[in-house]
């Protein structure tokens, strides 16, 4: 908090989308891939399937973009009206800005 003011600083989240991709990879696809099998993958993971954005011309901001596009539909928003782009990733389009500024 400021010292030079007494006014607190609020934040929430007040609406969420999502996206996933078409393509799924299966445990039972990975069986054929690598040594293992579904029961060990979902015993120590939960995981049943996983999707896989396949076009390599699209990266994870196309995801979050997909994502955007679909909170600012179902909620009906007014893009301008949003203050804050948060992306959190390991996988970010490039190395050298954030893959939020590309969503925002």
């Amino acid at each position: 908090m400021n010292q030079r003011s007494n006014k607190v600083l609020k934040a929430a989240i007040t609406a969420v989308g999502g996206y996933v991709p078409d393509t799924v990879l299966s445990n039972q696809d990975l069986e054929k891939m690598v040594d293992t099998n579904d029961e060990w993958i979902t015993s120590r993971t939960g995981i049943r399937e996983r999707r896989i954005l396949k076009d390599p011309e699209k990266a994870t901001s196309y995801l979050a973009i997909q994502a955007a596009n679909d909170l600012i539909s179902k909620n009906k928003l007014d893009p301008s009206t949003i203050d804050l782009v948060l992306v959190a990733t390991i996988t970010p389009d490039i190395h050298v800005a954030a893959t939020a500024a590309y969503v925002a």
